[in-house]
């Protein structure tokens, strides 16, 4: 009942899509009619070149997003556990987290030339803030009682976190990782800007080159489906991980 509830309002806009296509409201030009982006995916799908730039882009996105968390995570509990790494960390972090991950292109290029690094050097900028932040909130916030309660049955400093900081603020860390899965992919046109041969944000481009707006089409829904499956995929791993978190969302009626 809730998929079909979800799917209501896409299929409201891919049926006035469809009928103000088919009496001539829309240029065909500007916006195919869908009909034309379905036939266009499944010739792009058969002759292999949707499937090879869906492998190219989920292999940035993948890999741009552990070596975020990779790095981030660590920091975020660094910082969330350390007063004065916290007050270290501040002032440049900040500067940094208000300069779009685009705006450093033309430096990302002579650093690391035109290659992966500097494709996935701005996948990982886009990513690692929702991730750090979100860990040294959860660690920060921890509740003092419970960390009060572990230091008086003896539990030492490295007990402490893996036993009781980190399983209290897994629910707001699990949201970073989520959320800097997001970012991962909106980064993902930005990255493939780079000179890239392969991957869906290139598909577009090249598309728009050559005013194919059916291509445009067929990789914008492809990146969309894409996140949106990674995104329930993830939520499941929440789930599973964090059940008492579902059952307080199902009462709350989400």
């Amino acid at each position: 009942m809730r998929f079909v509830k979800s799917m209501l309002l896409p299929l409201a806009i891919l049926t006035a899509w469809s009928v103000c296509s088919g009496l001539g409201v829309l240029n065909d030009f500007l916006l195919p009619p869908p009909w034309r982006v379905f036939h266009t995916g499944l010739a792009l799908a058969a002759n292999g070149a949707l499937t090879q730039n869906i492998l190219v882009s989920l292999k940035r996105v993948f890999l741009g997003f552990f070596i975020t968390a990779a790095i981030a995570f660590p920091l975020g509990i660094l910082t969330g556990l350390n007063r004065a790494v916290q007050e270290l960390l501040d002032t440049p972090l900040e500067f940094l987290r208000h300069i779009p991950p685009l705006a450093l292109t033309p430096l990302l290029i002579l650093w690391f030339g035109i290659g992966e690094t500097s494709k996935l050097a701005v996948i990982v900028l886009a990513t690692f803030f929702p991730i750090f932040l979100n860990t040294v909130s959860g660690v920060g916030h921890c509740d003092g009682k419970l960390v009060e309660v572990g230091r008086i049955m003896g539990l030492g400093p490295i007990a402490l976190i893996v036993r009781i900081i980190l399983p209290a603020s897994l629910p707001a860390i699990m949201t970073g990782m989520r959320l800097g899965l997001g970012f991962s992919w909106r980064a993902l046109i930005g990255a493939e800007l780079l000179a890239a041969a392969a991957g869906l944000g290139y598909m577009i481009i090249e598309a728009e080159e050559f005013a194919r707006t059916d291509i445009v089409l067929v990789g914008i829904i492809s990146i969309g489906i894409l996140g949106h499956a990674m995104d329930i995929f993830f939520r499941r791993i929440c789930d599973f991980f964090l059940p008492w978190q579902k059952k307080l969302t199902t009462h709350a009626g989400y």
